[in-house]
């Protein structure tokens, strides 16, 4: 646009990797819960089942893929919205996000087994350890 200038702090192409790295960390956290599956039910044998409202419902790879993307979008999108509302969105997007990974631990207390709790909150931390230092590096503020 006509007028606008490059601040001195900015890094030529900085943009470009943001853009780049925040979907490919959504896709990498997918994927990671997805290997974390392979490896517990069909490697491993565990029954890989929670207990939801009195029926048990067992957890498959769709719904594995679903919920860990359904959290990467999430994360994205808070962190982009506290870009745009805080002066210092990776600090507080990081502390937000730690609590969800510990408040979500608790799902994993609903599963038939010790196995299968172990291996879903495997994958509750597998995901994190994705999302957390991949989109909390691409802040922006």
């Amino acid at each position: 646009m006509l007028g606008e200038t490059t601040p001195a702090h900015a890094t030529p192409g900085r943009a470009g990797r943001t853009a780049a790295r925040r979907p490919l960390t959504v896709a990498g956290a997918t994927v990671a819960a997805l290997a974390v599956w392979a490896l517990a039910d069909p490697v491993a044998g565990i029954d890989l089942a929670v207990r939801a409202g009195g029926a048990v419902q067992s957890v498959g790879p769709a719904s594995v893929a679903v919920a860990s993307l359904v959290a990467g979008l999430a994360a994205w999108a808070l962190l982009a919205s506290l870009e745009r509302l805080t002066s210092r969105p990776g600090l507080i997007w990081t502390i937000i996000a730690v609590a969800v990974l510990v408040l979500s631990l608790l799902g994993p207390l609903g599963a038939v087994g010790a196995a299968s709790t172990l291996a879903l909150a495997g994958m509750h931390l597998v995901v994190a350890a994705v999302l957390i230092p991949g989109l909390g590096r691409s802040a922006r503020g």
